[in-house]
C-alpha cells in the first residue's frame, strides 16, 4: 500500500487500548474508590506519536494490531488522530493489546500491560523497513515493549545504522531490554532515575550522575528524569541539568512519552539542547497537571 503522507518519524512499539481508572484523592493498595474510567488509544509508541502529531509532526506507526473488533476500532482511531497506519501489521490470530492502570492523586497505584500480541508478532512489524521504508535515515522512536530479540535486531541491523534512534523503556521492568543500544552510535535514551539504575545495575541519587554513568557505558546520549526533581541531558561534550516547574499532579500515564515527544519535536525544529530540554520539562508539567486524557 502506498503511503498517504511522508512521515517525519517512525514510531515502533506498542499501540493498544489504554484503560485508566483515576480517583481524585490519594489511594493505597486495596482501596475501592469512586472515580472515572477512560478507554483511549495508548501504548508507548502511540502516546509518543500522538504527542508528536500535536506538535505538528507526521508519525508512521510500526506495530501489531489484531483483526478483531477492538483492532478495527483502534486502527480507525489512529487514522483519525493523524497517524500513518499503512505499515501496521495485522495478524489474523492475535488479539489487540491492552493496558490497564489505576491512578490516585499520589500517582500510579498499579498497572498491567498486556502487549503479548506485539511480542508474538516479532519482526513482522519491521517488514516495511526492507520495502517501502528501506534506506530510512530519519527519526525512529522505539519502545521497550518489544522483545529483547527484536530490540537486539534493531540495534544491530544495518537498516537502522544511520537512523536517529530515540528509545523509551516503557516501564522499569523492561528497562534492561534496551541494553543492546548502549553501544549504538546514534541512540538517545529517555529514562527515569530508577530505569537508569536498572539498565546498568546500579543506583543513583540524581539525574546528572545517572546520565553521566550511562554515557560511560558507551551510550550516544542520555536524558534522565527524576519526577519533580532535576532532569539531565548528557552527551559527549555537554551535561545539562534543569529543574521542572512545580505543579499539582493529576495524571501520570503517558508523562514520560510526553517528555520524549516534546524533546524530539523541539530538536526537529532546530532548538538548542538547552531549549529542547526546557521545552520537554514544561510540556510534561502541563500534561501531568491536566484533567483530561
Amino acid at each position: 500500500m502506498a503511503m498517504s503522507k511522508t512521515p517525519d518519524i517512525l514510531c515502533i512499539g506498542a499501540v493498544l487500548w489504554d484503560i485508566i481508572g483515576r480517583h481524585d484523592h490519594e489511594m493505597e493498595r486495596g482501596h475501592d474508590r469512586p472515580g472515572r474510567i477512560t478507554r483511549v488509544p495508548g501504548g508507548v509508541a502511540m502516546n509518543i506519536a500522538m504527542a508528536l502529531q500535536a506538535y505538528g509532526m507526521t508519525p508512521a506507526l510500526l506495530t501489531a494490531i489484531g483483526r478483531d473488533a477492538e483492532g478495527d476500532e483502534l486502527l480507525d482511531a489512529c487514522a483519525r488522530l493523524g497517524m500513518i497506519t499503512d505499515h501496521i501489521y495485522r495478524p489474523d490470530d492475535l488479539p489487540t493489546d491492552r493496558y490497564m492502570a489505576i491512578e490516585g492523586r499520589n500517582g500510579l497505584i498499579a498497572a498491567i500491560a498486556d502487549a503479548h500480541s506485539l511480542e508474538q508478532a516479532g519482526d513482522e512489524i519491521l517488514a516495511p523497513m526492507t520495502s517501502t521504508l528501506s534506506g530510512w535515515t530519519g527519526l525512529v522512536a522505539v519502545d521497550g515493549n518489544l522483545t529483547v530479540d527484536l530490540l537486539t535486531q534493531i540495534a544491530t541491523d544495518a537498516g537502522f545504522a544511520k537512523a536517529d534512534l530515540r528509545l523509551a523503556p516503557a516501564s522499569p521492568g523492561k528497562a534492561e531490554r534496551l541494553r543492546p543500544f548502549l553501544s549504538h552510535s546514534t541512540a538517545t535514551l529517555y529514562v527515569n532515575l530508577e530505569e537508569a539504575g536498572l539498565l546498568i545495575g546500579s543506583t543513583f541519587n540524581d539525574s546528572a550522575t545517572a546520565a553521566t554513568a550511562l554515557l560511560r557505558q558507551g551510550l550516544h546520549r542520555a536524558l534522565v528524569t527524576n519526577g519533580a526533581e532535576a532532569a539531565s541531558l548528557a552527551m559527549s561534550n555537554k551535561l545539562l541539568t534543569f529543574t521542572p516547574p512545580k505543579v499539582q499532579v493529576k495524571r501520570i500515564t503517558g508523562a514520560g512519552d510526553t517528555f520524549m515527544a516534546a524533546h524530539i519535536s523541539a530538536e526537529a525544529k532546530g532548538a538548542t539542547p538547552e531549549a529542547a530540554l526546557q521545552n520537554a520539562m514544561t510540556a510534561t508539567a502541563t500534561y501531568i497537571s491536566g484533567d483530561r486524557y
